[in-house]
């Protein structure tokens, strides 16, 4: 599902919205979870998951292209954990 098929569906589940509120509603969502991620923090969703940012140390990668070295700057990467509900849907025995 990509961004444009989610604001449909919501809209098409909650009537009282037009396109352009749930469109609003959905872009401030996905702010806030980055705002926080961005400042350190974790972001909790019951049933869903977690996600936080795991620090990644700085190394020497290499160019695919050329084969040359070329240094990886030290960084923070965003990291999701499903949660229980989800885990288990996701692993229903006889689901194939």
């Amino acid at each position: 599902m990509i961004r444009s098929e989610l604001i449909q569906k919501l809209a098409e589940e909650n009537p009282g919205l037009n396109l352009p509120e749930v469109e609003k509603i959905v872009d401030l969502f996905f702010k806030e979870i980055v705002d926080r991620l961005s400042s350190g923090g974790r972001v909790e969703l019951r049933g869903f998951g977690a996600f936080t940012t795991r620090a990644r140390d700085a190394r020497t990668g290499r160019n695919p292209r050329t084969g040359e070295q070329v240094p990886v700057d030290a960084k923070r990467v965003p990291y999701f954990k499903p949660g229980k509900e989800m885990r288990e849907r996701l692993n229903v025995k006889g689901d194939a």
